[in-house]
């Protein structure tokens, strides 16, 4: 299992739900990065990781933006087909530095919160 607790937030969630993602592929794929499989570092633990459809090759899936910190926390918060557009833009990966920075400050209490609110949900969990 995941060396790190995994969220995904509530909009990313619609888009897996939308696009018939399963859980299990996210944590499969978050172990990958584990282990040092990284499709992009985009500074300020932003990763773009690419995310295959059922049935075909990672080039026409998904492009997914996680935030990580290894050993703690990996928060799933955005996703887009690649046929849809390209590229996050300058800006919105300021926002999302600025956004793993709070993540990476929450503490168990708050994560709770945020779980018991809606926001975020916790995935990859053992069973």
């Amino acid at each position: 299992m995941n060396a790190v607790r995994v969220f995904q937030t509530r909009a990313f969630a619609q888009f897996c739900r939308k696009s018939k993602i399963a859980e299990d592929d996210l944590c499969m794929m978050v172990d990958s990065m584990v282990l040092g499989a990284i499709d992009a570092d985009l500074g300020g633990g932003v990763y773009k990781q690419r995310l295959r459809r059922r049935g075909q090759g990672k080039s026409g899936g998904y492009r997914t933006i996680v935030l990580v910190r290894f050993g703690q926390i990996a928060m799933f918060t955005y996703g887009f087909a690649k046929n849809e557009r390209d590229n996050i833009d300058h800006t919105e990966l300021m926002r999302f530095r600025k956004f793993a920075k709070e993540v990476f400050d929450y503490d168990d209490e708050e994560l709770k919160k945020l779980a018991n609110a809606g926001a975020i949900f916790e995935i990859c969990l053992e069973n």
